[in-house]
C-alpha cells in the first residue's frame, strides 16, 4: 500500500510498504481518509525535530473509517464507522500513568513522531486509542487531535468564568485554547504577529486581540485587565520570547501553561516565580475527555471548519504542499492529505 515517507531534511517520498495482514485480538483495522500534517510534522520535514529518527511516515491527525475488526474488540466500534484516533502510547507503569495521567507517558510514543504515523493507506491500531467521531466527516476529524492539545491545555490551566486568559499564539493548537477557555466563560485575549489569525480568533469568541508585532502588549493587556494583568497565559508557540512574555505578563498569583517547545534555551526573570508565586504548569498532548469534548464541540457546526484546512492535496501531492507550508509557515493552519 501506498505510503508518505520523509526520508531526510527536506525530502519526502511516496513509497510502497506491506500490506496488512490479519488482525490480533483487540485490533481495528483502519481506511485513512484523511491524516493532517502538523507543526511536529514540519519541525521533521525541515530536520529539527530532535525525537524523530529517518526516515519517519508521518501524521497523527487522522480522520478514517474503520474496515475491520478484530476478536475482543467491543460492539460499540463496527465497519463503516467514521473515527478519529488517540495518537499517544502509554506504558501503565510510569509516575505518570500511575498517577492517572497518562497523556504525559514517561515512554509515550506518538504516531508519526517516536513510530511510523498514519500518512498511509491503511493502519491497524489497538481499539482502545479509536475514538468514534459521532456526526463528523472524516474530513473534521482531522482536525480534533490538535484541538484536543489545546483544550488540554484549559483543563490543566483550571480556566473559571472569571479568568482572564491570555493566549499566545493563534495556530490550531491555540485556537483550540480560545475555543474552550470561551465555552468555560472566560474572558480571552489572543496575541499572535498575523492580522488574519487575530480577526479568526475574534471569530472563535475573543474577546480582544493583540498583534504583538505591532502592538505594545504589555499597555494593553494593562488597559484590557484594569492594571492586574491576565489571571492564566497560555503558551502556544514555543519561542524564547513568548515564554518570557507569559511570565512577564500573567498577573501575580496567576497561572502560566506551556504547551510550545521553545527551540533554544529561555532566560528568565526568576524573581518573579517568587514574587508573583506563579503556578507554572506543561500541558502534553491530550487526555481522551479532551477528544471527546473536541467531538462535542464540533458536532455543533458552529466552527468554521474551512477556515483551518489551509491546502488539501492527495498523497502525491504532498511533497510540494509541503513546500509551500515551507515557504510561508506563519500562514498555515492544516495541510490535509487525502487518501
Amino acid at each position: 500500500m501506498k505510503a508518505i515517507q520523509i526520508t531526510e531534511e527536506r525530502k519526502m517520498a511516496l513509497v510502497e510498504i506491506d500490506n496488512v495482514n490479519e488482525l490480533k485480538p483487540g485490533e481495528v483495522l483502519l481506511k485513512m481518509e484523511y491524516v493532517g500534517f502538523c507543526g511536529s510534522d514540519l519541525s521533521t520535514f525541515l530536520g529539527k525535530n530532535p525525537m524523530v529518527k529517518m526516515p519517519v511516515i508521518p501524521g497523527h491527525e487522522v480522520g478514517a473509517t474503520i474496515v475491520e475488526v478484530g476478536s475482543e474488540v467491543p460492539e460499540g466500534l463496527k465497519p463503516g464507522m467514521t473515527v478519529t484516533l488517540n495518537p499517544y502510547t502509554n506504558c501503565n507503569k510510569c509516575a505518570s500513568c500511575r498517577n492517572g495521567r497518562p497523556n504525559a507517558c514517561k515512554d509515550n510514543q506518538t504516531l508519526g513522531v517516536q513510530r511510523d504515523g498514519a500518512m498511509r493507506e491503511y493502519l491497524v491500531m489497538p481499539w482502545e486509542k479509536v475514538i468514534p467521531a459521532g456526526l463528523l466527516t472524516p474530513r473534521t476529524c482531522a482536525l480534533v487531535e490538535p484541538m484536543s492539545v489545546g483544550f488540554h491545555a484549559v483543563s490543566r490551566a483550571q480556566v473559571t468564568d472569571i479568568d482572564v486568559v491570555l493566549v499566545i499564539g493563534c495556530g490550531m493548537v491555540g485556537m483550540g485554547a480560545i475555543v474552550r477557555s470561551v465555552l468555560r466563560g472566560a474572558t480571552v485575549v489572543a496575541a499572535d504577529i498575523d492580522d488574519d489569525k487575530l480577526a479568526l480568533a475574534r471569530r472563535m469568541g475573543a474577546s480582544y486581540t493583540i498583534n504583538s508585532m505591532t502592538e505594545d502588549v504589555h499597555t494593553r493587556l494593562l488597559e484590557m485587565t484594569g492594571g492586574f494583568g491576565p489571571d492564566v497565559v497560555i503558551e502556544a508557540v514555543g519561542s524564547a520570547p513568548t515564554y518570557q512574555m507569559a511570565v512577564d505578563e500573567v498577573a501575580f498569583t496567576g497561572r502560566v501553561i506551556c504547551i510550545g517547545y521553545a527551540k533554544t534555551d529561555v532566560s528568565f526573570q526568576t524573581k518573579f516565580f517568587v514574587q508573583k508565586e506563579l503556578d507554572i504548569r506543561g500541558s502534553r498532548n491530550a487526555m481522551p475527555s479532551d477528544f471527546r469534548a473536541v467531538i462535542h464541540y464540533l458536532e455543533r457546526g458552529t466552527c468554521p471548519v474551512d477556515k483551518f484546512i489551509s491546502m488539501e492535496c492527495s498523497p502525491e501531492e504532498a511533497p510540494k504542499a509541503m513546500e509551500k507550508w515551507v515557504e510561508a509557515p506563519g500562514k498555515v493552519f492544516r495541510v490535509l492529505v487525502r487518501f
